[in-house]
C-alpha cells in the first residue's frame, strides 16, 4: 500500500489518460494520490479529480513561479479550502531560480498561504528552490509549525532538513532520489526519521530510474519508495507502510 503524496493529475499529460494512469495506480499497489493546485485558474480540474475519484485528494494554492495568475488573499484561500476533498494549502513558498530577483511579492504570497494554513487548520505543502534561507526564515516568522506540512520534492542539503524537521515538518522524496548522482540526496533520506518521510512523483515531471525523461505517473511511486528502501537498508514494504501511516496522520481530512 503506497500513496503518491503529490502529484498533477489534472495537468494534460495525465488527465488524457486518466482511466489508464488510475488502473496503473492499482497495479502497483498505489491506494491514493494528493493532487496537488498550482494556480486559482485551473483549480477546478484539481477539484474535480478529487471529485470523481474516492482515492484522490485535492490542494488548494498558487505556485511560487506562476506570476501571472489570480493572486488570493486568506479569505479565497479558506472559502476554497473548505471543500470536502481539500486536505492542504499549497503548492506555495518561493523560488528564486526562476525569479531570481527575489520579488517581494512572491514572500507576501507565501506568507497569506501559511497565514491561511493557520486559520484552517490544514497542512502546508511547501516548494522551495534556490530560496531555503528565505523559505524557512518566513515559517518561523509565520508560525508555519502551527499548521505543519511537508518539504515537498526536497532538494536541499541536510542542514535545511534539519531546520524544517525542527518546525515540526514532514519531507517529501521524488524521483530524484533514484538518480545517480543524487548520493548527497540519498544522506539525506537516511538522516530522515521514519515518521516523518513521504514518497511522491511530482507527476508528470521527474519521473523515477527506469523512466528517467519520460512522463512521469503516481504508479511511479512505487519505484521513489524502492530507492528510499534501498537507501536506508530497509524493505519496500516497510518504507510503503510508514509513508502510508505518515500521509493519513498529517493529511487528517483524507482519514476514511
Amino acid at each position: 500500500m503506497l500513496v503518491d503524496s503529490h502529484c498533477h493529475l489534472d495537468f494534460p499529460d495525465l488527465i488524457q489518460n486518466e482511466a489508464d494512469m488510475l488502473a496503473r495506480m492499482a497495479d502497483n499497489g498505489v491506494t491514493h494520490a494528493l493532487c496537488v493546485a498550482v494556480k486559482l485558474e485551473t483549480l477546478a480540474g484539481v477539484i474535480g479529480a478529487a471529485e470523481r475519484h474516492p482515492n484522490v485528494f485535492a490542494s488548494v494554492g498558487v505556485h511560487p513561479d506562476n506570476a501571472d495568475c489570480e493572486e488570493p488573499d486568506e479569505a479565497r484561500l479558506l472559502e476554497l479550502a473548505a471543500h470536502p476533498k481539500v486536505v492542504a494549502i499549497g503548492e506555495t513558498g518561493l523560488d528564486y531560480y526562476w525569479h531570481k530577483d527575489a520579488p517581494e511579492w512572491q514572500r507576501e504570497r507565501f506568507r497569506t498561504h501559511i497565514r491561511a494554513a493557520r486559520r484552517c487548520a490544514k497542512p502546508l505543502i511547501i516548494h522551495t528552490r534556490d530560496s531555503a534561507a528565505d523559505t524557512l526564515r518566513l515559517m518561523q516568522e509565520e508560525g508555519a509549525g502551527e499548521a505543519g506540512g511537508v518539504m515537498h520534492c526536497f532538494t536541499e542539503t541536510l542542514e535545511v532538513a534539519k531546520s524544517a524537521l525542527d518546525l515540526g515538518f514532514h519531507i517529501s522524496f521524488s524521483g530524484i532520489v533514484s538518480f545517480k548522482n543524487a548520493e548527497s540526496l540519498r544522506d539525506v533520506v537516511r538522516y530522515v526519521p521514519a515518521d516523518r518521510l513521504l514518497v511522491e512523483t511530482d507527476a508528470p515531471y521527474l519521473a523515477p530510474v527506469p523512466f528517467r525523461g519520460k512522463t512521469n505517473q503516481p504508479a511511479y511511486v512505487r519505484h521513489v519508495a524502492e530507492a528510499v528502501a534501498a537507501a536506508r537498508g530497509e524493505t519496500l514494504e516497510a518504507v510503503a507502510e510508514v509513508t502510508t501511516r505518515n500521509f493519513f496522520r498529517l493529511f487528517k481530512d483524507a482519514r476514511p
